[in-house]
């Protein structure tokens, strides 16, 4: 099927939603960073030892795809952060975290609509049970770091469900979600920016890429280049 596009490619349909509207989907799954929110908290974080040039490239390496072993990669990050003082984390959210433009409206949108939201991410609880809270999100999963004596030890703490939230974690996730609410994977949505989203976006009924990675990009059944996430309400009736 060819693209469908607005005149200036903001917002590319490149297969049509067999699902019309948005009252049709019971379930959205967002990524977090660089999808619901601005920035990408490890990289924020390492600012704080000095090292944020070193983590940015591989998480860059990471979001194009270029790194296979994702679980690896987010290791190697986090063992740069040994020593951050937990405060850090909360002078990140305070300071430097903004929600990306249209979050709020979509999301109210969905509720109005009936559909319940997943936030899935990469990242770590520090940030997504505020973001949960802020935005009355009703399921989250994401890495949580281990803190000692008031700092980060630079390891990640397993938790029930396994070890890291990578892309096939994030997959599972929504197919459970999905699962527990007793509907079809047609009826979800998964948005998401980076490779390490592809997975949770093949598996449900309708994929969003916003400002995403080209691999992203190509691959996603609408990608939002241009302006807020609630541009998929443009899309969805």
């Amino acid at each position: 099927m060819q693209p469908i596009m607005s005149q200036d490619s903001s917002l590319v349909v490149r297969e049509q939603p067999v699902l019309k509207n948005l009252s049709d989907y019971k379930l959205i799954a967002f990524d977090m960073d660089s999808t619901l929110i601005n920035i990408e908290c490890v990289d924020e974080i390492a600012a704080a030892v000095g090292k944020k040039e070193e983590v940015a490239a591989i998480t860059e390496a990471a979001m194009q795809g270029l790194i296979s072993d994702y679980k690896e990669s987010l290791r190697q990050r986090v063992a740069l952060l040994e020593g951050v003082p937990e405060s850090a984390l909360q002078q990140i959210y305070d300071e430097r975290l903004r929600l990306n433009p249209g979050v709020e409206a979509l999301i109210q949108a969905c509720k109005n609509a009936g559909l319940k939201i997943l936030l899935v991410s990469g990242g770590f609880t520090f940030f997504t049970e505020r973001i949960r809270q802020r935005l009355g999100i009703d399921f989250t999963r994401a890495n949580l770091l281990e803190v000692v004596d008031g700092q980060l030890t630079g390891r990640m703490i397993d938790q029930a469900w396994g070890d890291i939230c990578d892309g096939a974690e994030k997959a599972r996730t929504l197919l459970e979600v999905a699962t527990l609410m007793g509907i079809p994977p047609e009826q979800t949505i998964a948005m998401g920016d980076g490779a390490n989203d592809l997975k949770m976006m093949a598996v449900a009924g309708l994929s969003v890429a916003y400002h995403a990675k080209p691999a992203v990009r190509n691959q996603a059944m609408v990608a939002i280049n241009e302006g807020g996430l609630d541009r998929l309400l443009e899309v969805l009736g």
